[in-house]
C-alpha cells in the first residue's frame, strides 16, 4: 500500500544555498524531506524548517546507532547519500539498499587514478552493494559512475542547480542598461586559491594590457588565504568576500565571466552566470562547462594553467563587439534553462517512483 506523504532522506555533508532552494521547491510537491548535515555551517535555517516541513539533523549529535535510530523511525522512501566519506551513512544505506531507492551523489571525474582503478575492480563490495542510483552534476561525472558499473538507466544527471529564477531575474533587470553600455569588466567570483587559477587570471590579463592597451577592468570578489598574495594593478578590483544577497550591483557593472580553475568538479557559480546572462571564459577542467559552455557561442574554453591561451581568449573577448557579447550572454541564458530546481525536483520524483518496483 502507497504512504502518503513520500519521505526523503538525505545523508549530507556540507549544506549549501543552491541545495536548499531544490529542497524548497521539492517541499512544494508534497514531499516531506529529512536532511541530515555536517555542522560545518553552524547557522541551521530554522525558519525554512518549519514553514516547509523540512526537517534537519546536525549529523555530529548522532553515533551510529542513534542515526540507524532516526532512519528507522523516519521509515523513508529514498535515501540520497553524498559520496562515500562519512562510513556509517554508507552503513545504512547497505541496510535499505534492495528495499527502496538508494543514491549515490558523486561530483567525482574520471581521473584514471590508482584509487579509481581500485574502486572500479572492487566495485561490488564499495559501491553496489550500497546504491542502486548515481545521480550526478553532469556529464563529467556520468563517465565516471559509469566506470563504476552504473548503468545509464540508473543514472541521472542535474544535481547541482544553480537557483535560476534569482539569476535570470538579475539578466532581466539589466539587460536594458547593458545593451546601452555593456560594462567592459571581467569577473571573477571564488576563493583565493592557487587551485582556481586566480594567479593565472591576473597574470594574463596585466600582460594583455600590456600588449594590447585596452579601457577593460577585472573585478575580483572572494577571499581565501592568498588574498594578501594579490596581484595590485589600477585596472585589478579586489572587493572581497561578498555576500550573495548583495551580488547586484557587481552583475550589473561587469561583464564577462571567467573562472580559471586547474580543477573544478563542477562549479554551479558558472550556472549563476550563465543564468545571468554573461558570456563566459573557463578552463577545460571546468566541469560546469560541459553543460553551459558551448565554444564561441556563448563564450571560450582554454586548457587549464596555460596563461598564454588564457590571455588568448580574453583578447578575443575585448575585440569583440557590445552587440555580440550580449547575444552571447543571451545564449547562455538558454543554457542555463537545462539544469533548474524545478527539474532537479522532477529528477528526483523519478528516482522516487522506483520505489514502487524495489
Amino acid at each position: 500500500m502507497s504512504r502518503f506523504p513520500k519521505k526523503v532522506i538525505f545523508l549530507y555533508t556540507e549544506l549549501a544555498e543552491y541545495f536548499l532552494v531544490c529542497v524548497r521547491e521539492l517541499a512544494k510537491e508534497g514531499i516531506e524531506t529529512h536532511i541530515v548535515r555536517w555542522s560545518v555551517n553552524e547557522e541551521a535555517p530554522f525558519d525554512f524548517q518549519a514553514k516547509t516541513g523540512v526537517f534537519f539533523y546536525n549529523r555530529s549529535t548522532y553515533s551510529k546507532s542513534q542515526l540507524f535510530n532516526l532512519v528507522s523511525t523516519i521509515q523513508p522512501d529514498l535515501i540520497v547519500c553524498s559520496g562515500w566519506i562519512d562510513k556509517n551513512y554508507l552503513h545504512i544505506c547497505r541496510k535499505y539498499k534492495g528495499k527502496i531507492p538508494t543514491v549515490l551523489i558523486s561530483d567525482n571525474h574520471w581521473r584514471n587514478t590508482l584509487k579509481q582503478k581500485i574502486g572500479k575492480v572492487f566495485k561490488d563490495y564499495f559501491i553496489h552493494n550500497k546504491f542502486s542510483d548515481a545521480w550526478v552534476p553532469g556529464e563529467p561525472q556520468k563517465e565516471f559512475v559509469r566506470k563504476l558499473g552504473f548503468k545509464n538507466y540508473n543514472i541521472s544527471t542535474g544535481f547541482y542547480s544553480a537557483d535560476f529564477s534569482h539569476f535570470y531575474r538579475y539578466y532581466e533587470e539589466f539587460k536594458e542598461y547593458k545593451l546601452t553600455y555593456f560594462p567592459k569588466r571581467f569577473i571573477y567570483v571564488g576563493r583565493y586559491m592557487k587551485h582556481k587559477g586566480i594567479f593565472d587570471l591576473w597574470t594574463a590579463f596585466v600582460q594583455l594590457k600590456k600588449e594590447q592597451p585596452n579601457d577593460w577592468e577585472l573585478w575580483c570578489l572572494g577571499t581565501g588565504k592568498l588574498f594578501d598574495k594579490r596581484i595590485e594593478h589600477p585596472d585589478i578590483k579586489h572587493f572581497g568576500f561578498v555576500q550573495p544577497k548583495d551580488i547586484g550591483p557587481y552583475l550589473k557593472e561587469t561583464g564577462v565571466f571567467v573562472l580559471p580553475s586547474h580543477f573544478e568538479p563542477w562549479g554551479v557559480v558558472v550556472h549563476e552566470f550563465a543564468a545571468a546572462g554573461f558570456p563566459l571564459i573557463c578552463s577545460n577542467k571546468v566541469g560546469a562547462a560541459s553543460q553551459f559552455l558551448q565554444e564561441s557561442s556563448n563564450g571560450f574554453s582554454y586548457q587549464a594553467g596555460n596563461v598564454q591561451k588564457l590571455k588568448d581568449v580574453m583578447r578575443q573577448v575585448i575585440n569583440t563587439s557590445a552587440h555580440d557579447l550580449m547575444s552571447m550572454g543571451a545564449k547562455s541564458t538558454e543554457l542555463a534553462k537545462t539544469i533548474t530546481p524545478q527539474l532537479w525536483t522532477q529528477n528526483l520524483l523519478k528516482i522516487l517512483d522506483k520505489a514502487k518496483t524495489v
